[in-house]
């Protein structure tokens, strides 16, 4: 069956950008950044079109979760979350002013905070991202350990799904 040109172009979009958000997100995972949330997203666009996308979505978004229980476990975890939201944060103001390179600056001044305000934008918007989940998961786990039994049972649960899919499909 063939598709019409506006709804080829609109899956060729969506499963571009999916494709994106998955690979960001992988990058994102050891770069500052949301990365199962940018996984997540990806996924939730590839699914509209893969089963093994949609297979995926519910172990990543219980594991992009029990990341935030984690995450706001203790408070040097909290305040070290914070500040390195804050901080990526400074680095996009930074960006975002573009003030000129100081006197210091060993290289020619076209090398000074590459990328320009977009960068800084960017950053800024991965600061506050970062800040809406530290404030999101510290509101529905901290101090809450009903909250992460109950999160822990849906992830074993999960797992053995996925057993039993891979035993029936192998």
């Amino acid at each position: 069956m063939k598709l019409p040109a506006g709804a080829a172009l609109k899956r060729l979009a969506l499963e571009s950008l999916g494709w994106l958000l998955v690979v960001a997100g992988i990058a994102a995972l050891v770069l500052p950044g949301p990365g199962l949330l940018m996984i997540f997203a990806g996924l939730v666009l590839l699914s509209q079109q893969y089963e093994w996308a949609e297979r995926r979505l519910e172990p990543v978004r219980l594991r992009a979760l029990r990341g935030a229980a984690e995450s706001v476990e203790t408070w040097p975890r909290i305040c070290l979350s914070t500040l390195g939201a804050l901080v990526i944060g400074g680095f996009g103001v930074l960006w975002t002013v573009q003030p000129p390179a100081p006197s210091w600056w060993p290289l020619a001044k076209a090398y000074w905070l590459l990328g320009g305000a977009w960068t800084g934008i960017t950053l800024l918007l991965s600061a506050l991202i970062a800040l809406a989940l530290i404030v999101y998961s510290y509101r529905r786990f901290h101090g809450k350990p009903e909250a992460v039994a109950a999160l822990e049972g849906e992830i074993r649960e999960a797992d053995r799904d996925e057993e039993e899919y891979d035993e029936t499909h192998d």
